[in-house]
């Protein structure tokens, strides 16, 4: 039997004056309990990771459906609801834009996370809100352009469901976090997430172009640079996404084709987008500049990140013998915990440990480099013990081969 559909509560409408902004941020602080909170962005369509639409339910009020552009700043609802735990799923993603409007909370509850940890199978909105609700909840505007105005009804339904049941979902996944003894853990998870820093800039992000693998030689790889940079200025100017403007695709076509004149540009196949044709000149300027530099990239980057684990018993015996042993022992442990493995413990940090363990790889060493690496204290209460015996049972294994094969 179909599951009943989720209907919202009352009739949403987008706030987009400071007048009913301001009535809004009152009637929240008069509310009392924990705060859900979403953001609509407009990936895909637009530059920026700025936020459209900022939905704000607490128990004893409407949805608040407030409009970013429109309200400018959020300082007031900051100060009523700053201080109190706010709900959020998968909270990384909208961390950064409500930060962009200063908003910031004091503690957080993650529904995705936490029921991940609390062991659902299936953790995306729609689906918890299926296991923990009995309710169905469409999905179908997650991709939409939020900078659109004025909002269709239909996505105004789907914002406010997005937070008027969430604080139910919360409480169910708490009472079963309670009732395996894992809210210790997931607060030190929540407060993670809330913490964590922004990653540094990458040095070239022009390397990550789709398909930049198959560009041959340095001069190839400074076309497609210059032309990556041209099409991200312009991207930022028009707020548009980039790959709407020109694809990766054309960029590396063109980075290949050792191009003599803007002539021979517009007739290339498979050099297309929104802008291929209007902005032309832009991107022959582009190409003739990476033609004419003497500032020619590397052919290789060197970075921190370590061979995929498939070429580790050629490259380095050794670890890929501890790693196959730790992630053995760690299964072990996610099965006793009720955890999915990469929950239990980043599957990077146990990649690092294997493949440079610390001095003596005991327990108390290895305890001390995963801290480092970022881990929580109660995923290195966890699992150090087990890697440390893991690393010593490969050892072993290592030690008696020989004898074995003769």
């Amino acid at each position: 039997m179909p599951l009943p559909r989720a209907t919202p509560a009352s009739s949403p409408r987008v706030i987009d004056t400071r007048e009913d902004y301001l009535a809004a941020v009152e009637q929240l602080r008069a509310a009392s309990g924990p705060v859900a909170v979403d953001a609509e962005r407009a990936s895909g369509f637009r530059y920026s990771q700025r936020a459209y639409l900022i939905q704000v339910f607490r128990r004893g009020t409407e949805v608040m459906l407030f409009d970013p552009p429109a309200i400018g700043s959020f300082a007031e609802l900051q100060d009523a609801i700053g201080h109190e735990e706010w709900v959020l799923h998968a909270a990384s993603q909208d961390l950064p834009c409500l930060r962009e409007l200063g908003l910031e909370p004091y503690e957080i509850f993650d529904t995705e996370l936490g029921a991940r940890l609390a062991g659902y199978p299936r953790v995306g909105l729609g689906a918890i809100v299926e296991e923990t609700l009995g309710l169905h909840l469409a999905k179908e505007h997650s991709a939409a352009d939020w900078s659109t105005r004025p909002l269709p009804a239909s996505w105004l339904t789907y914002a406010a469901l997005d937070v008027e049941l969430l604080l139910d979902v919360r409480d169910v996944i708490e009472t079963r976090l309670a009732e395996q003894g894992k809210m210790v853990l997931a607060q030190e998870e929540f407060t993670a997430v809330l913490e964590r820093e922004a990653p540094e800039p990458r040095a070239e992000p022009w390397r990550r172009l789709s398909g930049l693998h198959s560009v041959r030689g340095q001069r190839g790889l400074a076309v497609a640079r210059e032309l990556w940079r041209a099409r991200d200025e312009y991207a930022q100017e028009v707020d548009t996404a980039p790959g709407r403007l020109l694809p990766d695709s054309s960029i590396v076509t063109a980075a290949k084709a050792n191009l003599a004149s803007k002539g021979e540009l517009a007739s290339l196949t498979g050099f297309h987008g929104r802008a291929s044709r209007s902005q032309l000149d832009r991107w022959w300027a582009a190409i003739a500049a990476g033609l004419a530099t003497d500032d020619l990239p590397a052919l290789r980057v060197r970075d921190d990140s370590l061979p995929p684990p498939r070429a580790w018993s050629d490259r380095n015996p050794e670890a890929d013998a501890r790693l196959k042993a730790a992630r053995l022992a760690l299964t072990s442990v996610a099965e006793e915990y009720q955890l999915p493995l990469e929950n239990l413990l980043t599957p990077d940090h146990v990649r690092r440990l294997a493949w440079s363990p610390p001095g003596d790889a005991g327990e108390q060493a290895l305890a001390d480099r995963l801290a480092e690496l970022g881990a929580r204290p109660w995923q290195i209460a966890a699992t150090a013990q087990s890697i440390a015996q893991a690393f010593v049972d490969a050892h072993q294994a290592l030690a008696e081969a020989p004898a074995e094969d003769s």
